[in-house]
């Protein structure tokens, strides 16, 4: 290789380095600028979703820094490890909040956000994601209807486990002629959650923030 040929290879090879190291340098300032604004949105958006089911006046602490983490599987049946928020109010256990997965619906998976309080009542709940027939089982999300607004108040000691299915399988919760796998599917997963909330509360409440429940 003559020196001519050398010295262009040597100096191509050079700025193609600095290309490459200004690119990464470009794309880490990038992400250092974007990375808390992206956050700072998120977080306001899991608020807003939260206060959906969980008004503002049960808790002053700071949910997302309050939280635990629930491994997959288990009684939840998530698929993935999800987190569990508690609400504090004046330093006492007022609600939690979760994840939890009805793997039963008609279309696959129906993923809930449930809050309980810490009496064991249910506050809210609201559909996450669903796969649900369009105009027959997407009656579920509150978008379309406020048939998830039925579980609102109810709990383990007002409603028997012979109570926890619908009204076409002899329990107390209504459906929509037509579309019953899905709301037996989000009925059956949201008496789990409040069987799991029961026997794990002061494990709930107990655990270190950011550490894993111990089931």
């Amino acid at each position: 290789m003559s020196e001519s040929i050398l010295k262009h290879s040597v100096k191509t090879a050079m700025v193609m380095i600095a290309f490459t190291i200004a690119g990464t340098l470009s794309l880490a300032v990038i992400h250092q600028t974007t990375e808390a604004p992206i956050s700072k949105a998120e977080a306001a958006v899991r608020m807003a979703l939260f206060a959906q089911i969980l008004v503002p006046e049960l808790h002053d602490n700071d949910l997302l820094q309050d939280e635990i983490k629930l491994p997959a599987g288990g009684d939840l049946g998530n698929r993935d490890e999800t987190l569990i928020y508690r609400a504090r109010l004046k330093n006492k256990p007022s609600a939690v909040i979760l994840e939890a997965t009805a793997p039963d619906g008609y279309s696959g998976d129906i993923k809930l956000l449930v809050a309980i309080k810490a009496d064991g009542e249910i506050a809210g709940v609201r559909v996450l994601t669903h796969k649900e027939t369009p105009g027959l089982g997407d009656y579920i999300d509150i978008a379309h209807s406020e048939w998830i607004k039925q579980f609102d108040g109810q709990s383990l000691v007002k409603r028997n486990d012979e109570a926890w299915f619908v009204k076409k399988d002899g329990g107390q919760f209504d459906f929509t002629t037509g579309a019953t796998i899905t709301p037996r599917a989000v009925v059956k997963a949201v008496h789990k959650v409040l069987k799991f909330y029961s026997k794990n509360q002061q494990a709930i409440f107990e655990t270190a923030a950011g550490q894993i429940i111990a089931q």
